[in-house]
């Protein structure tokens, strides 16, 4: 074993992590051999095979004798920092926020997911007045604290500094005493039949308790997220009540959102 694999499996220290270096593999070199992989991780071959065939089931890979090869059309992208996102399709997300925080009146209660737009969107509410807002993104919490009429709740927890976002139990634990009017959720990627999901197993299982204590699910994000899948799903597509998106958004994507029964709002490029 190269020190490159031994640091790596020092790094792993469970299953969303090292199905996350699996990917990488698949990525760098077309396919993986479960006898390889079992050796890398450190954990059986029953684990490894059961991570290629949660992998297949995802559209990520197809499963091959004794190993698995890539599924290119469907890899998801790597994740990108939070300053990258930032100077990704920066107007039209100030466009989506702009509609998004036009929605909030006096009195509602809402719940801002981290993410860039999401942090448009607490940029958008400095003068709105008697707005509670809940957020487990540090920078969108940074946005808001010149935002005097709203008062600004936190989630807390672990830190992850990737996405600058609070995730974990304590996190988790925090919504369950609370009802929200509104959730506004940013997502990594958008498949109608796979559904909403993102890069991060613990965010993706905070962004679910989100959804379960609030009124309304509304999606914000720009169209590029279409027609792709992360590794961890959040929830089934048909559950959104509202998606704000730009007018790049595939024709067939809007019309299928709408025979869901979803409202969806366009915003300029």
């Amino acid at each position: 074993m190269s020190n490159t694999d031994a640091s790596a499996e020092k790094r792993v220290t469970g299953t969303s992590e090292r199905r996350e270096q699996i990917i990488q593999r698949l990525r760098q070199q077309g396919s993986v051999q479960v006898n390889d992989l079992s050796a890398l991780f450190g954990v059986s071959t029953v684990t490894i095979r059961n991570d290629l065939a949660f992998l297949e089931k995802q559209g990520i890979a197809v499963r091959a004798y004794g190993g698995a090869l890539i599924c290119d059309n469907n890899m998801p992208a790597a994740e990108p920092s939070v300053e990258d996102k930032s100077s990704l399709n920066t107007a039209v997300k100030r466009s989506i926020a702009r509609t998004a925080a036009e929605l909030i009146k006096p009195g509602h209660r809402v719940i801002l997911d981290s993410g860039t737009t999401t942090c448009e969107i607490a940029r958008m509410l400095r003068q709105h007045t008697d707005v509670i807002a809940m957020t487990n993104g540090m920078n969108v919490a940074n946005a808001l604290l010149d935002a005097e009429g709203v008062e600004l709740l936190m989630t807390g927890g672990h830190l992850r500094r990737q996405s600058q976002s609070f995730y974990g139990d304590q996190a988790e634990q925090s919504l369950q005493n609370y009802h929200f009017d509104m959730l506004f959720l940013g997502v990594d990627a958008i498949d109608l039949d796979r559904g909403i999901s993102t890069h991060n197993e613990d965010e993706a299982r905070l962004n679910r308790r989100m959804c379960e204590v609030a009124e309304r699910i509304i999606v914000v994000t720009d169209s590029s997220k279409f027609n792709r899948s992360s590794l961890h799903k959040i929830i089934d597509t048909q559950r959104i009540d509202m998606i704000i998106v730009d007018e790049g958004i595939p024709v067939d994507c809007m019309e299928a959102l709408r025979k869901m029964g979803i409202d969806v709002i366009l915003v300029e490029n």
